[in-house]
């Protein structure tokens, strides 16, 4: 079940929007979140038509004019990654090529963002070679949400608007008036956006998880730097995937003494075998966002998903106004 959360942001009253310019279009990705993203600017989701040929060609068709007009087109590139980001280009190209004054993609989870730089010879940085595709593709801006590693907004050429999935989940968080907090970061990597959240979690203490990765989608937990003996711990990360480095740190704080440990990520990306690993119960609650849809097949008791509707809608509102979009989460 999807919860809402009462955003703790400075969002401007409602208001209708132009309804001669702005233009909201969804993939197939989350059509969910896009439906509640358009009934938060009171509009509708623009019509399209999307069908694939026999051989697995996938075919787009605006079904309206959007000459003239701000076009954003949400659509998250999570599984299957291809699929969806192909769907996005074919999106961006229909519009390009409709006369859309300005293309917006909204991605809500942005795929292949591990793939940021390169860590032994002959790599891809396929998170670049994405970038580059979008942007080919024919879009004039793009909004995403808490990105693997913020250097990817230095990948693309026009204008990027990063914000993030962390309000909803702090005012959750706040609702549950949670004893002794101590935030914990799963690895070193993950310390900066650890400790902003501590910050915003009225200044909480920090605590840094040290583990050695020994393969892809593999981690070894060694130790853990801060004090959790008693505390309800908090790890914090972007993404859940298979969910090993989320429950070994947990296991492992559990050994030094927290009472209770919650896992909090915007992006529940839940690839096998993370639903038994969450489901395990050394997780009091597991908290993520709505970026990624999940199926019935991977919902579990200690699963909380929030909304990030409000938070995107607000922010596409304000590009649209030429408004301060990180005035937000001030």
């Amino acid at each position: 079940m999807i919860r809402s959360a009462t955003l703790p942001l400075t969002l401007s009253e409602p208001q209708i929007p132009d309804h001669n310019r702005l233009r909201l279009f969804s993939g197939s990705a989350n059509t969910p979140l896009a439906q509640e993203v358009a009934r938060y600017l009171g509009i509708d989701l623009g019509p399209m038509v999307r069908k694939r040929f026999a051989d697995g060609e996938l075919y787009i068709q605006i079904q309206e004019s959007i000459r003239g007009c701000d076009v954003y087109l949400i659509q998250p590139t999570c599984q299957p990654v291809n699929d969806h980001l192909m769907e996005l280009l074919i999106m961006i190209d229909a519009c390009r090529r409709a006369s859309a004054r300005q293309i917006t993609a909204v991605i809500p989870y942005y795929g292949y963002a591990r793939a940021d730089r390169k860590t032994a010879g002959r790599e891809s940085i396929t998170a670049k070679l994405v970038a580059n595709l979008i942007t080919e593709a024919g879009a004039n801006r793009i909004l995403a949400m808490d990105l693997h590693s913020a250097q990817i907004q230095g990948y693309f050429d026009i204008p990027f608007d990063h914000v993030y999935g962390s309000p909803v989940i702090l005012d959750y968080l706040a609702s549950k008036q949670l004893p002794d907090i101590v935030v914990v970061s799963p690895d070193v990597g993950g310390v900066a956006r650890a400790r902003a959240f501590a910050k915003k979690l009225n200044d909480a203490p920090l605590a840094i998880i040290d583990k050695r990765r020994q393969a892809h989608n593999v981690a070894e937990v060694m130790n853990v730097i801060g004090d959790v003996k008693g505390k309800t711990a908090v790890l914090v990360d972007d993404m859940i995937d298979t969910g090993g480095t989320i429950t070994e740190g947990a296991q492992l704080l559990r050994r030094e003494g927290a009472r209770q440990v919650y896992a909090c990520a915007t992006h529940a990306v839940f690839s096998p075998p993370a639903i038994e690993r969450l489901s395990s119960g050394v997780l009091e609650e597991v908290i993520v966002t709505n970026t990624i849809p999940l199926a019935a097949d991977k919902h579990f008791p200690q699963l909380t998903v929030l909304t990030v509707a409000n938070l995107l809608g607000e922010a596409i509102w304000r590009i649209h106004e030429d408004s301060s979009v990180s005035s937000m989460f001030r």
